[in-house]
């Protein structure tokens, strides 16, 4: 795969979990098998590519349609777009704390068995992610703020999915620069971002439905 294959995969898992996050946030449930795709994403830390990564583009194909939208301006989520920028903000921040993010990756290889034997969404897993989400990579800031119904923020499940799934963005938004993406790609390579998930799905990469 070529590296704008990358980055759309990772721009695609990224929004994919935002997206999941915004789901939770509103109505206290999510989609268990777009949740898992990027979740699963969080133990894949040695992955030869982005689609390793993700497990082949169709686990993200539910992102990549959000990323395509957006690339063609048409049922363009501001609130999400919102939400993006931030954890890609927060990674920039991340990325210059060495001792932070030495203790993300040992905590992640130490709950990765757990992860193989019950999944990566399992209840277990995602409260030790969320957990860890929350000692570490929440004490940056800017925080990365999430809206939605109060009723289920206050629930210590949903908020730990959040956190969890937050994760799993921040792991996207690493993804995405390690393949050398950045934010000028928005203004000068849209169409060739476009054209990469467009050739995704015409040879048939991407289950359908997706766009």
């Amino acid at each position: 795969m070529s590296e704008m294959h990358d980055r759309v995969l990772a721009l695609g898992g990224l929004l994919q979990a935002l997206a999941q996050v915004r789901r939770i946030a509103d109505t206290g449930q999510s989609e268990q098998g777009a949740v898992a795709a990027v979740l699963d994403s969080v133990f894949r830390l040695d992955a030869e590519d982005a689609a390793a990564v993700y497990g082949g583009p169709g686990s993200v194909r539910h992102g990549l349609r959000l990323l395509r939208d957006y690339l063609s301006n048409s049922n363009k989520d501001e609130a999400l777009g919102k939400l993006a920028l931030a954890v890609m903000q927060l990674e920039r921040r991340f990325d210059r704390e060495a001792e932070m993010a030495a203790r993300v990756g040992g905590e992640v290889a130490r709950l990765a068995p757990q992860a193989q034997r019950g999944g990566s969404a399992h209840p277990d897993v995602v409260s030790a992610l969320g957990a860890l989400y929350a000692e570490t990579i929440s004490t940056l800031r800017p925080r990365v703020m999430v809206q939605g119904n109060p009723h289920y923020l206050g629930q210590a499940g949903v908020v730990a999915e959040i956190r969890a799934l937050l994760l799993a963005a921040l792991r996207s938004a690493v993804l995405w620069r390690q393949s050398g993406g950045g934010m000028l790609d928005f203004v000068f390579r849209r169409r060739e971002m476009a054209a990469a998930i467009d050739a995704l799905r015409a040879d048939g990469r991407l289950p359908p439905p997706l766009l």
